[in-house]
């Protein structure tokens, strides 16, 4: 009987056993392609929402904490306290471009969607939209809404269509082109359309300051902080800082994978010691035959990475599946959102890995009951079966 015949009759034998074993391991792949995949882009998706914020310095309320940094990028609501008066002695510095801007929220089909009032023509400059379909804000207290082209996609919106905020039927003017940001997931407002439908005459969420001489950006900061009581920080200081907030969530994702495939691996050791107990009478005849020990030590470790290989390629579908329908639920706060836009972009190696991977992890759990297995002698197999 040949290596193949042998393993694939052991494998079988116990074909429950096999079965629970195998789904040990899809299930513990399957937690950590789901959390890796999850976690595995958050630094890139950070930096690509910082780029396309467009600014040099970034104005909040003052002690504002990262927290709302991190909203700033996700495009979660925020607290609207700086004034209008505020904004215009920003404004009126020299030497740099200030963008004032309302963040707040809505739902259309029970779904939340972001909110953004803008001052329409410069916000445009500012960040280089382009139109994918209708117009664009014809004034500056135009009554209407522009879309993210992702948003209209999912809400199946177009222009002449309506959408309801805070109890106002609004009407649909136009669908921005694709940025890759969170422009493509808000809902755009004129900012005095915006400050009347949310109460908030005269108030903004923060202001996006674009500086002339990219390497005077401190000396513009503590030039606004001489001018208003606000809180000023660098792109590089807001991008660092919400890197910090939500690398813990991509440090708990991998604790949480690495705990679920060290429960793979014991399943495997305890499955793999069992055979080696049960298939002592086994083993002796096979040795009698003329089996070496390094032909048993194979034979086990080949049964092991068969278990490592088939629980790998279903728990990478499996958590490929596991991270598109868990994202929208575990980003539904500014700490998480990121993940939303991460397990989209999935590198297929990824997939590879995983397999890879588990076929390893289960090829180094059956080691010791593979050694065990070839030291036993044919008298002792025989003998104590």
């Amino acid at each position: 009987m040949t290596l193949n015949k042998l393993v694939f009759k052991n494998i079988t034998r116990r074909r429950g056993r096999f079965i629970f074993t195998l789904l040990g391991i899809v299930i513990g792949m399957a937690s950590f392609v789901t959390f890796m995949a999850l976690g595995g882009s958050l630094k890139s998706e950070i930096e690509r929402e910082s780029a396309a914020l467009g600014a040099n310095l970034v104005v909040t309320p003052k002690g504002s904490c990262a927290y709302e940094q991190v909203s700033i990028l996700t495009g979660e609501q925020l607290p609207t306290t700086i004034t209008a008066e505020e904004v215009a002695t920003i404004r009126s510095i020299d030497g740099m471009q200030a963008i004032p801007y309302l963040a707040e929220r809505s739902v259309i089909d029970n779904r939340p969607v972001s909110v953004m009032g803008i001052l329409p023509a410069e916000t445009k400059e500012f960040k280089g939209w382009q139109i994918a379909a209708g117009n664009y804000f014809p004034t500056e207290h135009a009554e209407g809404a522009v879309l993210g082209s992702i948003l209209a996609e999912q809400f199946e919106l177009q222009p002449g269509a309506e959408i309801r905020v805070r109890g106002t039927m609004i009407p649909v003017l136009g669908v921005l082109e694709e940025t890759g940001g969170k422009d493509d997931l808000t809902v755009f407002l004129t900012m005095p359309i915006a400050q009347q439908l949310y109460e908030q005459e005269g108030l903004v969420s923060y202001v996006a300051v674009r500086v002339a001489k990219i390497d005077e950006v401190d000396l513009y900061a503590n030039k606004i902080e001489e001018e208003v009581n606000l809180g000023v920080v660098t792109d590089q200081q807001m991008l660092s800082s919400v890197l910090g907030i939500v690398g813990t969530v991509n440090i708990t994702l991998q604790l949480i994978a690495a705990v679920a495939l060290l429960a793979a691996a014991f399943g495997i050791v305890n499955t793999m010691m069992t055979a080696t107990y049960e298939r002592k009478r086994e083993i002796g005849i096979l040795q009698a035959m003329g089996a070496t020990r390094f032909n048993l030590f194979r034979l086990f470790l080949v049964e092991s990475a068969i278990y490592g290989f088939l629980g790998g390629l279903g728990g990478a579908f499996l958590g490929l599946a596991g991270s598109f329908y868990a994202a929208p639920y575990i980003s539904q706060n500014a700490a998480t959102s990121f993940v939303k836009g991460s397990q989209q972009s999935i590198d297929p190696l990824v997939l590879l890995w995983a397999v890879l991977l588990s076929t390893l992890i289960a090829m180094l759990s059956g080691l010791y009951p593979a050694w065990k297995a070839a030291k036993l002698s044919p008298v002792e197999a025989i003998s104590n079966a």
